[in-house]
């Protein structure tokens, strides 16, 4: 009985980057390894030869590629601090970028805090926006954006809409439907009074700024149209997980305010004012994805970032209101800030604890009692512990993970542990459970083992915000 299509679509996937690498730099790559998956249909691999590194994306959507690969060669001319496209395959579905590495701004201040490296780095971001947005605008044609050319009406009505059947809907709170239309068309009204002829990235925030070499770069812009100013600032300074102080914001917003009149002239007054509007229509937006994550998708970690957009409301509801008469809307706003039910997904969640292990020893007990969780056997894998130059090293070591990644069954095996190991988080976190305890075995515990668990860890604190240590269980020996 033959293999469904989709089995054999990752190694088509990869083996189209593989040859796209080859063109591009005569050399094949030593490793191409599957990246964690997105929310979106995008997939990535990091190919490496030994001269030459690269992400490469496949992507079935043409026209989203379109646009990144449009925008991220205009911007490059433009200097501006972007991955560059390598090349593209004939069928736009494929293309090579810059590797930036794994570094974002939020997963810095998420490990450090909001130290003084971290507030710089968002200083150096904030100083960077007003090039995107007035020199990365000059000479470019918006046609190309996807999948509107501006942020126009149909673009806020989109949002809104996202805000109200996905949000106010499926959370339970009744509304009276026409009168929030009508507030909708006020607040659309008065953004609409902003100047609009401005790049504006869309996604502007802390995830899709990655640091490399000690300096922000941006990823992601491929949704980005013309559009004002506000938005991007808003979407990163109220960007909900990262909540940040107000204080920080607020210098932030004066520093936008300085480097912003370097490239072009506002009124400080009259673009605060606006301001404050962006700052709720990109609030009700991310209202939108989470629960289209959470209540429709039945994702639970994305539900854990409503109390914290619930904050950001009543901050601005209470201290920076947008001036304008919005009773229905505000209704409903204050009926969620007020919603223990909401504010209760903020509660700390699940633990999940990734061990390696060698079978030459005995597999690690679950110290919580609940029992359960997973044990994968890598004994299956190539194993590098048999060849003389990675003996000493472990799965942590750069050299066995480049071996490891170079070989499709170790891609096709953590495909199969991440589906597995993804469906369980997300049951766990919507029944409300506390522990997790996943194993990986080899025969010495040191090379395929480690390095499983430590790419699961990975995964799993991108994709669910979590923060993941792995054990490894034969460390104590590797020296011998």
């Amino acid at each position: 009985m033959p293999e469904p299509a989709e089995y054999h679509q990752p190694m088509n996937q990869q083996q189209t980057l593989i040859r796209l690498f080859e063109s591009w730099c005569g050399e094949s790559p030593e490793t191409a390894e599957l990246l964690p998956p997105s929310g979106s249909d995008r997939r990535y691999y990091r190919l490496a030869s030994k001269k030459h590194y690269a992400i490469g994306a496949w992507n079935p959507d043409v026209r989203e590629n379109q646009a990144f690969i449009t925008l991220s060669r205009h911007f490059t001319e433009a200097g501006l601090p972007v991955p560059a496209v390598f090349a593209a395959d004939q069928s736009l579905q494929a293309y090579l970028q810059t590797d930036l590495g794994d570094v974002t701004l939020f997963s810095l201040l998420s490990q450090e805090g909001l130290s003084e490296n971290v507030k710089a780095l968002y200083r150096d971001a904030v100083k960077l926006l007003p090039r995107f947005q007035v020199v990365g605008a000059k000479n470019l044609d918006f046609n190309v954006c996807y999948p509107r050319k501006a942020f126009d009406l149909q673009s806020m009505r989109w949002d809104l809409n996202y805000f109200k059947y996905y949000f106010a809907r499926l959370s339970g709170f009744g509304f009276d439907e026409q009168a929030l239309e009508d507030d909708f068309d006020r607040l659309t009204g008065f953004l609409l009074e902003a100047g609009s002829t401005f790049f504006l990235y869309r996604d502007f925030q802390s995830r899709n700024i990655m640091i490399f070499e000690g300096k922000p770069r941006f990823i992601d812009f491929q949704g980005g149209r013309q559009g004002p100013l506000q938005y991007d600032l808003a979407s990163l300074l109220y960007d909900a997980k990262a909540n940040l102080p107000q204080e920080f914001r607020n210098e932030l917003l004066s520093l936008y305010i300085t480097e912003v009149t370097k490239h072009t002239s506002i009124q400080p007054d009259e673009f605060i004012s606006h301001y404050r509007g962006f700052i709720l229509i990109r609030i009700l937006q991310a209202l939108g994805a989470y629960g289209f994550r959470g209540f429709y998708q039945k994702k639970e970690h994305f539900l854990q970032s409503i109390p914290y957009a619930l904050n950001n409301l009543d901050y601005l509801l209470t201290n920076e209101h947008p001036g304008i008469e919005l009773p229905a809307l505000e209704k409903l706003l204050r009926s969620f800030i007020h919603s223990e039910a909401l504010r209760n997904y903020a509660k700390p969640g699940l633990k999940v604890r990734i061990t390696s292990f060698s079978y030459r020893r005995q597999i690690p007990s679950d110290s919580t009692g609940n029992g359960g969780g997973f044990v994968f056997d890598c004994r299956a894998l190539p194993n590098p512990g048999r060849l003389e130059e990675y003996r000493k090293h472990t799965g942590r070591d750069e050299t066995v993970i480049r071996y490891l990644a170079g070989h499709h069954e170790t891609g096709l095996f953590l495909g199969a542990v991440y589906t597995m190991v993804d469906q369980a988080v997300e049951n766990y976190l919507a029944r409300g459970f506390s522990d997790l305890m996943v194993s990986f075995g080899c025969t010495g515990g040191q090379h395929r083992s480690v390095y499983c668990a430590e790419q699961l860890a990975a995964h799993l604190n991108k994709r669910f915000g979590l923060n993941i240590k792995p054990e490894h269980t034969q460390k104590e020996e590797w020296a011998l």
